[in-house]
C-alpha cells in the first residue's frame, strides 16, 4: 500500500491546499505504480504545533523561520 505523510507548522495550510495535496500523491503513485493501487493508497496531512518540530537539533517555529502564517496561505 502507497503511503505518504506530510506534516506542515499548524495552519498554514487550508483544507482546499490539503485536498490538493491528497489528489496529486495519489495521482502520482498511481502513475507510478499503476491504477491498481489507486484504493490503497494512504495520504496523511498532518498539522503540527508550532515549535513541534525540528531540524539538525534546533526546534524551529515559524517566528525563527521569519514566516508567517498568514503569509503562507
Amino acid at each position: 500500500m502507497p503511503f505518504a505523510n506530510f506534516k506542515f507548522p499548524e495552519g498554514i495550510i487550508d483544507a482546499a491546499r490539503k485536498e490538493e495535496i491528497i489528489h496529486r500523491t495519489t495521482a502520482m503513485f498511481v502513475e507510478y505504480f499503476g491504477e491498481g493501487v489507486r484504493p490503497y493508497t494512504m495520504v496523511l496531512v498532518e498539522e503540527v504545533t508550532d515549535g513541534g518540530w525540528g531540524r539538525a537539533d534546533e526546534t524551529l517555529t515559524l517566528e525563527k523561520m521569519g514566516i508567517s502564517s498568514t503569509s503562507l496561505k
